[in-house]
């Protein structure tokens, strides 16, 4: 059973962004100060990425974990009440987010995923300098 009225969680439930998290302004933050220059949330790709760098053809996806059911991450654990409801909706967004991957390379864009709980102040900057060192080396598939 929910510890909250209907009309709270609703409202709790509202004030949940889906665009300018702080897990995407930290990544945003650093491939600006890196001298990159980005678009947002381009809604003519496939999910709608988060970041997209036209000029070396690479989308940055920044996955909040409990949403996009990020395995193993104690983030993601699903709630007690209306669990399977939350279960599906995880696997939902996990299949949806691999579907828009792969149509994504098929176009030729090369994708890269940061999951919330990697920009952790205690994982950030290994996250950041992977990305760095992702986003300056030859187009491969990530």
């Amino acid at each position: 059973m929910d510890n909250l009225t209907p009309e709270k969680r609703s409202w709790l439930m509202s004030r949940v962004k889906a665009n300018n998290t702080t897990p995407e302004l930290i990544v945003r933050r650093f491939l600006h100060g890196g001298g990159l220059r980005y678009g947002l949330h381009n809604k003519n790709l496939p999910g709608k990425p988060d970041i997209v760098l036209r000029k070396i053809k690479t989308i940055i996806f920044v996955h909040g974990c409990f949403w996009h059911g990020h395995e193993g991450c104690n983030k993601a654990r699903l709630p007690k009440t209306r669990s399977l409801w939350w279960k599906k909706k995880q696997a939902y967004n996990a299949n949806k987010d691999a579907q828009d991957q792969t149509l994504l390379n098929s176009l030729g864009w090369r994708v890269i995923t940061i999951w919330q709980c990697e920009l952790s102040p205690k994982k950030r900057e290994a996250t950041l300098s992977n990305l760095k060192r992702k986003l300056t080396a030859p187009k491969t598939r990530l």
